[in-house]
């Protein structure tokens, strides 16, 4: 998808002031880099304060009253106040054709998952500057050179840059209810009423926000409805070859503790090649999933890669179609290991260029699941069929950004239908160009 440019950016001098900005935004994430990793932090018993990296997210070149359109103080800009974690990359989406340009925000944790016991936080809820997760356009970082589309800014520099009296607010269930888009409008149309509203306002800041889920329960622009369906699908390989995807990278702090743990998926076979080559990662998720699964089988959705089995209707569901849900979003453990060895064979067989009976030789398992039944699993893995386990529970990993990186580079991986975790990995093997048959389901 082509980015939009304004007449107004055509100037010589623009174009020369946006690559000099562009190559200053590049310098400050090599020093985000280099500063971050020689600091503090290092008590794993407590959260990180992340100081420096808030000192310089606080410090981007875009962060300047000063500079020209579309930037500045006669910017144009759009905050998402209705996103939730993990639905937040259809909003940058929308900025791209918007003209406008992106507010990022912290990561803002359920207290429940957060690392620590919630006496040792900082702040409750507990914050993770985005720049710490992921890198790129949707972090603060630059665009491509000779791209115009104005570089996102931090929620703190939208209210210097966006007093009250310039904000326009547009509520998300009074666009749906206006255009009809809630129920049955595809992903492409919904985007295009989206695109349409934020490029024709004349307001030059925009808060989009959700109403209390009183008046709707998921108020995102793009909501739990939209992708627990097909209609999500339209808009995939748009969205796949935006800047958005293909700049989408890891952030140093991540790639720093993926690089401490190498050694762990060293094979022989791998010793002078990339130990990612031969893993096998799997998302093997138990405990808590099994509500997830039962509001799967109620509604009917939640489903990246399958489409529902016949049998009952939105709401309800049959006893044969809830056990047919269950066999893929909560399988049995002698399921899980034969999809297991059945996949890695026809890999091996087919789908690599190095062929041969232990192509793939170590397994990756992603769990929050640290059980009898996780133990007696990896057990039969390990002796009865000659892997080598690696769990992340193996790994000093501080988050599920730290995880995806490993599954991503991972030669093969198996993930669950009903997990946003599972999407997010494939939507990163998917840019990154990962052959179909090397991303598989249970």
């Amino acid at each position: 998808m082509g980015l939009p440019v304004a007449g107004a950016l055509c100037a010589g001098r623009f174009k020369l002031v946006h690559k000099l900005a562009i190559i200053a935004t590049v310098f400050f994430f090599v020093l985000i880099i280099i500063s971050v990793s020689t600091r503090s932090d290092y008590n794993l018993d407590v959260p990180p304060r992340y100081r420096d990296l808030i000192e310089l997210q606080r410090d981007l070149p875009q962060h300047n009253l000063s500079l020209p359109y579309p930037e500045g103080e006669t910017g144009r800009y759009v905050k998402f106040t209705s996103q939730i974690n993990m639905l937040g990359w259809n909003n940058v989406f929308n900025e791209l054709c918007s003209q406008r340009g992106y507010v990022f925000q912290d990561y803002v944790w359920k207290q429940d998952y957060y690392p620590w016991d919630e006496s040792k936080a900082w702040e409750v809820p507990s914050r993770t500057p985005l720049p710490a997760l992921i890198s790129g356009p949707t972090a603060g970082g630059p665009w491509e050179v000779g791209d115009s589309a104005p570089r996102a800014i931090h929620q703190k520099w939208w209210d210097v840059v966006c007093p009250k009296d310039k904000i326009k607010v547009i509520w998300t269930h009074e666009v749906k209810k206006k255009y009809d888009i809630h129920w049955v409008k595809t992903a492409k149309q919904i985007f295009s009423v989206w695109n349409k509203i934020l490029l024709e306002e004349e307001a030059q800041c925009v808060e989009v926000i959700a109403p209390q889920r009183d008046v709707e329960d998921f108020g995102q622009v793009f909501d739990l409805w939209l992708w627990g369906s097909d209609r999500i699908l339209d808009i995939w390989e748009e969205f796949r070859d935006s800047a958005v995807s293909r700049l989408l990278g890891t952030s140093a702090v991540v790639q720093r503790c993926v690089d401490r743990n190498l050694e762990l998926f060293r094979t022989p076979q791998t010793y002078k090649h990339d130990p990612f080559s031969r893993v096998f990662a799997v998302h093997v998720r138990r405990g808590d999933y099994i509500q997830a699964c039962t509001a799967g089988t109620y509604y009917q959705t939640f489903l990246t890669a399958l489409r529902p089995p016949p049998g009952g209707e939105w709401g309800k569901n049959t006893p044969e179609n809830t056990k047919e849900y269950f066999k893929h979003c909560l399988p049995e453990k002698d399921a899980i290991i034969k999809k297991i060895n059945d996949a890695s064979k026809r890999m091996g067989e087919g789908g690599s260029h190095l062929k041969g009976e232990h192509f793939l030789n170590v397994l990756y398992i992603l769990t929050n699941d640290k059980s009898e039944w996780m133990d007696d699993f990896t057990h039969q893995l390990k002796s009865g069929h000659g892997w080598k386990i690696i769990t992340s529970n193996n790994l000093v990993f501080g988050n599920s950004q730290e995880k995806d990186v490993g599954m991503q580079r991972a030669a093969m991986f198996m993930g669950n239908g009903w997990s946003s975790f599972t999407s997010n990995i494939l939507h990163r093997r998917l840019v990154d160009g990962k052959i179909p048959i090397s991303n598989r389901f249970f």
